[in-house]
């Protein structure tokens, strides 16, 4: 599955790698059988030509050192050319333990969000028999209502393009334990994710949405989800060593590669995922290369030519000329020309797909560990930019938009953006507090980006070559916005623009202001409350006596209380949503106990605060209170609106457990 977090730096240096392979403990690969083409491809103007010999002689330079630098435990990558494989390749361990080494024929990994694609394939084999229809209601499919929104229901084709508008769904999505994992009827049932945007109007990637695909797959063919592939994807084609089963079959077990965070630390329990068809994928690289093989042939033994053409092509324009959205597959435009694929991430294994169909050229990267600091990420982006550079190279010529427009249009994009892919009806639209983009503009150093595209670990250079276009320096990356009537509607990046867009912030949501208003009274908050027992102790010690009495103490104390029990209830909302995020199989309801408990206390502390406040500067300025008092006073009440505001804006305010 796409990772929940975006991994848009590399954090792996890469200059130099061919030089270094004797750093790493790598076993020796596994030599395979292949079948070699029958003439070597001719090399693209400039580039190398694409050989089985040049290809393992770049891969074995890169990759033993790229998973040694990043912690990575082991990777299989294989490439097929013209209907055959090029080469497959294994690297590192699939148990460090034991010392077992990665076999591309034997070993599986989980391509997580890359099994989206044989979802897919599976829904354009029944569009072609004409079971679906792309652009039909699909509440026809279904045995569960999905609520229209503006009046407009959801279609495959909105599934597909990730338009259909649904907030990000994550409880119980991945988990190690068996006994949490749950038939596809009933997640799909249990609880339809809030539409937080019209039909086909706004990129929002969504599992929910796919294995809403998956169940209709189930639906309509009359058989399970599981069978359906079997039968239809995964034999046609001779995918032996594949299963969307879990547990998986007793047959393929032994086969299955460990899963870890860092090759360094311990191997991790097999990940379920309740939305199967959004991820549950377990497969050889050699099998994905009959699967990649397939899509290249024009559909293979799995589609119709001209079911492939209109899968591979059909594309959605958001904002261009970044990369667009297919039904299913996602543009990745480099050096002039396009790939198409889908990326993938569980907890622990991390890969990509990409296609080339100009060059009848597949690649097919999976690691089995996220790395040190997300290396992972940063070694399948290398390896998609290198090969494209190696085997594919193009000088693209670009304009350049005069210095006075440029910074005037950079100017525009000044300010806060949130990512269409998130959660809003419940209290995960907390993480927006932590994860809104920051644009900024320095007439010297050009746009300042809130976080780092780049892959050496320096910010990244922007210059811009069209009118709000800009394309990154010594990359191959692409920002662009969409801008109307002067004004910026949303903006995207090419790694990410098929299925997210990036919406300037709300105004009362905007961290902006917010962040520094919320720490300011949160410190008003936490001295109001530790002024308590500190005055406590400065009168016993000196003897002295509490100045209030009657309903000016009473104010005294609840003022104190209260203001403690805020501050204490952004910590446990913090440590709460932090814990969570850090380990999905708290996301299976683990932590339900402490939701509640927190969803409870805030509707009493958030709103009891402002109350008492308010009551207590009332009292202040009506009574014979000093300034410093009065002032205070209002401090408080500030600190207690603000709080609220924040509470209220970001959902730490509601029941219930659905998200």
């Amino acid at each position: 599955m796409r990772s929940l977090k975006i991994a848009v730096a590399g954090l792996v240096g890469l200059a130099g790698l061919a030089a270094v392979p004797a750093l790493t403990q790598q076993p020796a690969v596994k030599p395979a059988v292949i079948a070699a083409p029958a003439a070597p491809a001719p090399a693209a103007a400039g580039g190398q030509q694409l050989t089985r010999a040049d290809v393992d002689a770049w891969l074995d330079g890169y990759m033993p050192y790229a998973l040694k630098r990043g912690d990575v435990a082991g990777a299989v990558v294989v490439v097929v050319k013209d209907g055959q494989v090029l080469t497959q390749r294994g690297y590192g361990y699939s148990d460090v333990a034991k010392g077992t080494p990665v076999d591309p024929e034997s070993t599986l990994f989980r391509p997580g969000s890359v099994s989206k694609l044989v979802t897919w394939t599976a829904v354009m084999q029944l569009v072609e028999q004409g079971k679906l229809d792309l652009d039909k209601d699909v509440n026809a499919y279904l045995d569960f209502q999905i609520p229209a929104r503006e009046g407009k229901p959801i279609t495959l084709r909105n599934i597909m393009t990730h338009t259909a508008g649904f907030e990000e769904s994550i409880r119980g999505l991945i988990t190690s334990d068996p006994k949490a994992a749950v038939a596809l009827d009933v997640q799909m049932k249990t609880w339809t994710p809030e539409r937080i945007f019209a039909p086909g109007t706004t990129p929002a990637y969504s599992n929910y949405a796919t294995s809403l695909a998956g169940y209709i797959v189930q639906r309509v063919s009359g058989m399970s989800f599981d069978d359906y592939v079997d039968r239809n994807i995964f034999a046609p084609i001779g995918m032996t060593k594949s299963s969307f089963r879990q547990p998986l079959p007793a047959r393929l077990q032994p086969l299955m590669s460990k899963g870890y965070a860092l090759a360094s630390g311990d191997p991790k329990p097999y990940e379920f995922v309740n939305q199967a068809p959004a991820g549950s994928l377990a497969a050889t690289g050699v099998d994905m290369a009959k699967f990649m093989i397939a899509h290249l042939s024009n559909g293979g033994a799995l589609l119709r030519p001209e079911t492939a053409k209109m899968m591979h092509t059909t594309t959605l324009d958001m904002v261009p000329p970044l990369n667009r959205m297919a039904l299913g597959f996602y543009e990745q435009q480099i050096n002039g020309q396009t790939a198409i694929g889908h990326g993938g991430d569980t907890q622990w294994f991390h890969s990509y797909l990409w296609l080339f169909p100009a060059h009848n050229t597949g690649v097919f990267i999976s690691m089995n560990s996220a790395g040190a600091q997300g290396a992972s990420g940063g070694i399948r982006s290398a390896l998609f930019e290198q090969f494209a550079d190696r085997y594919f190279p193009a000088k693209i010529a670009e304009g350049r938009v005069d210095a006075k427009t440029s910074a005037e249009h950079a100017q525009m994009l000044v300010g806060n953006y949130i990512n269409t892919r998130r959660a809003d009806s419940s209290f995960l639209r907390a993480l927006g507090l932590a994860g809104q983009v920051n644009i900024g503009f320095d007439p010297q150093k050009g746009l300042l980006i809130g976080f780092n595209p780049g892959l050496g670990g320096a910010p990244a250079k922007w210059v811009e070559t069209d009118p709000f276009v800009w394309r990154e320096v010594g990359g191959h990356g692409r920002m662009a916005a969409k801008v109307v009537d002067g004004k910026v509607m949303r903006l995207s990046f090419d790694d990410i623009s098929p299925f997210m867009m990036f919406e300037p912030t709300p105004w009362y949501l905007s961290t902006a202001w917010i962040t520094p208003a919320l720490l300011l009274s949160l410190g008003a908050l936490a001295i109001t409350a530790l002024s308590w027992p500190i005055a406590a102790i400065a009168r016993r010690r000196f003897g002295a006596k509490l100045a209030f009495t009657g309903n000016d103490l009473k104010a005294y104390r609840l003022v104190r209380g209260f203001a403690l029990l805020v501050v204490a209830l952004f910590a446990g909302w913090a440590a709460t949503i932090v814990t969570m995020m850090s380990d999905f199989d708290l996301l299976s309801g683990a932590m339900d106990w402490a939701v509640y408990s927190l969803q409870i206390l805030s509707v009493i502390g958030f709103f009891g605060l402002l109350g008492v406040a308010l009551w207590n500067a009332l009292l202040a300025w009506k009574g014979k209170r000093g300034w410093f008092s009065r002032l205070w006073s209002v401090v408080i009440v500030l600190a207690a609106f603000f709080a609220l505001w924040v509470a209220l804006g970001f959902k730490l305010i509601g029941f219930g457990v659905s998200y």
